[in-house]
């Protein structure tokens, strides 16, 4: 499969050259090139955090009955249950929908946390094939907790990180749930994981006051300084959410070289509160948190709270997450300078007609290359009402 491409040139004279997955100074000659003189180009969105295994929940997903009082309600009475109810085949049909949505949204790269604990072994694969089969970017990792089966949960969740392949478009990272859901032993092994597999942590950090008071009851200051103490935080971590962090605590993140991915939809819906001391830390980029991958949507909803909230430096969080795909990949360069990532999107009159990852053609005239969206969409209804059955009698 070529991954050189030739794009451009757009309707400002545009032009960007793929050689090799990178954008290039000189285009390769014989490589193929798209048309565009009508459209604009520009760089793939990238989702910094987000939940594949969701992908079936806008499909009729029940409501909890009754409606959870706070957000470790939350939790258990619908994400919990969720992911106890995954199979490997409904993880499948989730991560393709999810990802057909993602990019024909223009978003070209996910980081994704995983969680299913019925199916832990083989499950960090079924996402690693439908992101090289629909030719998305990925970051995966196993979120690792304690929660359900104790201490071999957590083990079983760490083994299943280091299980991934690495190919030009899939980087492994390590992942832990929350602070809160795992013990000592657990964090520093994940911190020693982290080390022996040459990449770094992927974890929810206060995302709520939950969060906060556990590590408060185990003697730290909060779950930032427990990750820190038990050596699991090395540099280039990404930590979800930080909804509850200090101040101080967002500096010290930002000392360590951490990202921190804010949620806007997802933090709102919950209730949880808006992580206006992220301000404090210039590498802050933009998730949603589960929610679908359009980040034109995400954006558009963390200028919105941004500016009830007093936020002054938002606006430049959704491309900082190119930044954080060029850090886990090499790339010298970010958007769309030669060394950047070969991931371009093309947009005329507000609509993606065309999408290329590593310069493979993956989205033209606004459909799906090799994959039927339609198809996949009618897989994912049919396995959501079984996951909706499978979640009742749990």
């Amino acid at each position: 499969m070529t991954r050189s491409i030739t794009i451009g040139p757009d309707r400002t004279g545009r032009i960007v050259a793929i050689v090799g997955g990178i954008i290039a100074e000189t285009a390769d000659p014989a490589a193929p090139v798209i048309a565009c003189a009508d459209g604009e180009i520009a760089p793939g969105a990238v989702c910094a955090h987000t939940h594949l295994y969701s992908g079936l929940a806008p499909y009729g997903m029940p409501p909890a009955n009754p409606t959870p009082a706070n957000f470790i309600e939350i939790l258990e009475k619908v994400w919990w249950r969720l992911d106890r109810a995954l199979d490997a085949q409904a993880l499948r049909a989730s991560a393709r929908d999810y990802i057909a949505n993602a990019l024909l949204a223009g978003t070209t790269s996910l980081i994704d946390h995983h969680e299913s604990p019925h199916f832990i072994r083989g499950s960090l694969q079924v996402l690693a094939e439908a992101a090289e089969d629909l030719g998305v970017r990925a970051l995966l990792t196993f979120g690792a907790t304690e929660r359900n089966f104790g201490r071999a949960e957590a083990e079983a969740g760490l083994i299943e990180c280091g299980n991934v392949e690495e190919t030009p478009l899939i980087r492994r990272l390590v992942g832990l749930h929350a602070s809160f859901t795992v013990s000592d032993d657990t964090i520093r092994a994940a911190g020693e994981f982290c080390r022996s597999l040459d990449t770094v942590l992927h974890v929810h950090v206060a995302e709520a006051l939950d969060d906060v008071e556990d590590a408060r009851t185990r003697g730290y200051a909060g779950p930032l300084e427990r990750l820190v103490a038990l050596d699991a935080l090395p540099a280039g971590s990404i930590l979800a959410h930080g909804v509850h962090l200090t101040a101080d605590e967002v500096r010290e993140a930002d000392r360590r070289n951490c990202w921190l991915i804010q949620n806007p939809r997802s933090n709102e819906g919950n209730r949880i509160g808006y992580p206006s001391n992220l301000r404090y830390a210039d590498k802050v980029a933009l998730g949603c948190d589960g929610w679908n991958a359009d980040m034109a949507i995400e954006e558009a909803a963390l200028l919105r709270l941004a500016a009830t909230h007093g936020d002054d430096r938002a606006a430049g969080r959704l491309g900082s997450g190119q930044r954080l795909i060029a850090e886990r990949f090499g790339f010298s360069a970010v958007g769309l300078a030669p060394g950047a990532a070969g991931d371009v999107v093309v947009r005329k009159d507000g609509k993606m007609t065309t999408v290329v990852v590593g310069g493979r053609l993956v989205v033209r005239d606004s459909q799906l290359i090799g994959a039927d969206a339609a198809a996949i969409e009618t897989e994912a209804r049919a396995e959501a009402s079984r996951l909706w059955e499978r979640m009742a009698s749990l």
